[in-house]
């Protein structure tokens, strides 16, 4: 039978970063807290992810005797400056659909251990972070993230995956302890906008934006929708922030060559004008957790994401999108985005669609006017300028 030294030499020979071996024995600790936080995670369930049975690898796998962990780096290279916080970065090198790079290593990886009699299971809800603190690849952070122990600088930037096998192999020494240096201060639980980190390594997945983004149900609240900031798809904010994180962050990496050339693809007015066959065809094959039956979600995150722009250039698309989109959760979130522009274009455009508005939208259109309140008259607008040349001016002579 094969070695596990020989299993470690395939892994680093097929690119992967780090690897490490832990048992198939069920995740006891993550039950307990699924049982306790059990409304924060229910959710998961209605989209088909039943995380309690993956705390045990035999539910998926009968056979399984350990869990062997994959690290893999997904930021050896710089992403395009227009997609940087507006797209998560794991996102961005995510290849399942594609059949890409990673997949086709995790693949080979899988047909090595079966041409030499051993049978492999990668179950999706597998507490995969958790299997990899075992097997001794890394420690969590404050933020619930998993930092590496070897690769990537220590830092998150890594994707683990466990493949259940039906061999058992040594397991090694478990990590599973929170290594925050003790004068970070609790960063990234201060810097999350939306409050989703409560406390050390507690998350309320229903605040964090990544959710908000792919998962939120109607319209976005509107005491979350400035916070959000202009992510349009996954957060990164918690990992920005991260001092862990800052040895990676400093490097000056390459350019990622194919990311780049698709970035033209995710420029803001085209996903929000974009059509089903054009989401299909260049947004979901990278971004899949929004299916072309929730376009509005897409098209819903980038009119807020204008809107927090603070640039009047998207004004008009505020306002085609508002006509040509039949869906209020869209409607209203452009409506929202024009008023957070704010100025006098922004009040042209909200009385020109307040015509052709019902409902929500309505409301929408409504609370924008008043949030921009009225505009200054041009007699006071003189005025305000001229106390400012005489307030100039005496301080001129009196210097």
């Amino acid at each position: 039978m094969i070695t596990k030294r020989e299993v470690i030499e395939q892994a680093k020979k097929l690119g992967f970063d780090d690897i490490g071996f832990t048992t198939a024995d069920s995740f006891e600790a993550q039950q307990k807290v699924l049982s306790e936080r059990h409304e924060n995670y229910s959710w998961l369930n209605e989209k088909g992810m039943d995380l309690m049975q993956g705390t045990d690898p035999k539910n998926s796998f009968p056979e399984a005797r350990s869990i062997i962990v994959l690290v893999n780096n997904f930021f050896h290279h710089s992403f395009p400056a227009s997609l940087v916080g507006k797209f998560g970065r794991c996102y961005l090198d995510d290849d399942r659909v594609t059949r890409g790079d990673l997949y086709r290593r995790t693949k080979a990886f899988c047909k090595f251990l079966l041409e030499n009699g051993i049978e492999t299971k990668i179950p999706s809800n597998l507490p995969h972070r958790l299997a990899a603190a075992r097997a001794g690849l890394g420690t969590y952070g404050k933020n619930c993230l998993l930092y590496s122990n070897k690769v990537a600088r220590l830092s998150s930037w890594i994707i683990v995956m466990g493949v259940v096998v039906n061999h058992e192999f040594e397991p090694d020494q478990p990590t599973s302890v929170e290594d925050c240096p003790k004068w970070c201060k609790s960063t990234c639980i201060v810097a999350c906008p939306t409050n989703a980190l409560t406390r050390n390594r507690t998350i309320d997945p229903r605040k964090c934006i990544s959710f908000l983004s792919y998962y939120g149900e109607g319209i976005t609240p509107l005491e979350l929708r400035e916070p959000m900031g202009m992510w349009v798809y996954g957060c990164d904010r918690c990992q920005n922030v991260c001092p862990r994180n800052e040895a990676w962050l400093a490097q000056d990496l390459p350019a990622d060559k194919a990311i780049e050339e698709r970035a033209k693809d995710f420029e803001l007015t085209k996903l929000l004008h974009m059509d089903v066959e054009y989401f299909k065809k260049r947004i979901w094959p990278h971004m899949f957790y929004i299916s072309a039956d929730e376009l509005w979600r897409w098209k819903m995150n980038v009119a807020r994401v204008m809107g927090n722009s603070h640039d009047s250039m998207y004004i008009h698309d505020l306002v085609r999108a508002f006509s040509e989109n039949d869906d209020v959760r869209v409607k209203g979130m452009t409506a929202w985005a024009i008023g957070q522009i704010g100025g006098s274009k922004s009040v042209e455009a909200l009385n020109k669609i307040l015509k052709n508005s019902v409902g929500m939208p309505r409301e929408e259109v409504l609370l924008a006017l008043r949030t921009i309140g009225p505009l200054p008259t041009r007699h006071a607008t003189l005025n305000r300028k001229n106390m400012i040349m005489r307030k100039a001016y005496s301080l001129r002579v009196l210097s």
